[in-house]
């Protein structure tokens, strides 16, 4: 199978997870995807772009001819914990797992990948969001593998104590960080949560209106979950003169519409924004950094 990885998944997997390490499975990734293909007989029909960001989507026919989708990510993306999480929620909420494929890639059920929730205006697609990310909110199974959010946030803590001296990053950072501390010390939730839930992980269905993808599982309260959907469409909030109140009432909103303390919405909000924006700082995405981290000031 010949093609070239879009760019989206290049840049992103060279980000996260090292230039070298990413390129290493990126060369081998057309040899893979044409093995996982025929291994599995499934029927090309496109490659989706610019796709997942860290993970190979390709649009396939299964044998008897109904349609799917081919999801390949590198073994250091963790697509087990996917597989896992899918498995477990068999559908409620999320898209179908139909199957795995060799080098753990996952046929998926084919949603309409055009279609997120940030096709619908913004009012709709928060009540809708909130609908689908409710019924991900279960308990584990009782021997998982998950990580807690304690433990995910832990590393990504570590990682921002270097802009704890920037300039014009400084206090953002240490009213994250100290954000972090409390709330991991006082959490008692124990949920499974997709991870990285926002309406661009939202697509429609034909089983259903709107199902999740793409999560990257881990354990623990729902406010974390929460959180990254706060800030979706931050460029429009930046852009208004009314950014700063509106997003605050959508912390608000949000918390009320699914039972929530405010605050802790608020403080996994910030703790998230400026992680996400001094990451992007690190790997030289100045304009996004720089609208997170405004978006983060606001709370």
């Amino acid at each position: 199978m010949g093609f070239e990885p879009p760019q989206r998944l290049v840049r992103t997997l060279g980000e996260t997870y090292g230039e070298a390490v990413a390129a290493a499975w990126l060369g081998k990734l057309p040899e893979l995807a044409g093995q996982v293909l025929d291994h599995a007989s499934l029927e090309t029909e496109r490659v989706m772009a610019p796709g997942g960001r860290s993970s190979l989507v390709v649009l396939v026919r299964r044998p008897d001819g109904s349609p799917a989708a081919l999801k390949i990510a590198p073994p250091f993306a963790r697509p087990d914990r996917e597989r896992e999480a899918l498995a477990h929620w068999n559908g409620w909420g999320a898209v179908q797992l139909l199957g795995v494929a060799e080098e753990g890639s996952l046929v998926l059920e084919r949603l309409h990948p055009e279609v997120s929730l940030r096709s619908l205006p913004e009012a709709k697609a928060l009540l809708e969001a909130a609908g689908t990310v409710r019924r991900l909110w279960v308990e584990p199974a009782p021997e998982h593998g998950f990580e807690t959010v304690a433990e995910r946030t832990a590393r990504q803590a570590a990682a921002m104590t270097s802009h704890l001296s920037g300039t014009g990053t400084a206090e953002l950072t240490a009213a994250a960080l100290a954000a972090r501390e409390e709330l991991v010390s006082a959490s008692a939730e124990t949920l499974l949560l997709h991870g990285n839930f926002r309406q661009g992980k939202v697509l429609a269905g034909d089983r259903t209106p709107w199902l999740a993808v793409g999560p990257e599982p881990l354990v623990g309260e729902r406010a974390y979950d929460l959180a990254r959907l706060v800030r979706d469409r931050v460029e429009d909030l930046v852009a208004a003169s009314s950014g700063a109140s509106a997003a605050r009432r959508r912390v608000n909103r949000l918390a009320d519409s699914l039972d929530l303390d405010r605050e802790r919405l608020r403080g996994w909000t910030l703790f998230r924004a400026v992680e996400s924006g001094t990451r992007a700082l690190t790997a030289g995405r100045r304009q996004d950094a720089e609208l997170l981290l405004e978006f983060a000031s606001w709370l």
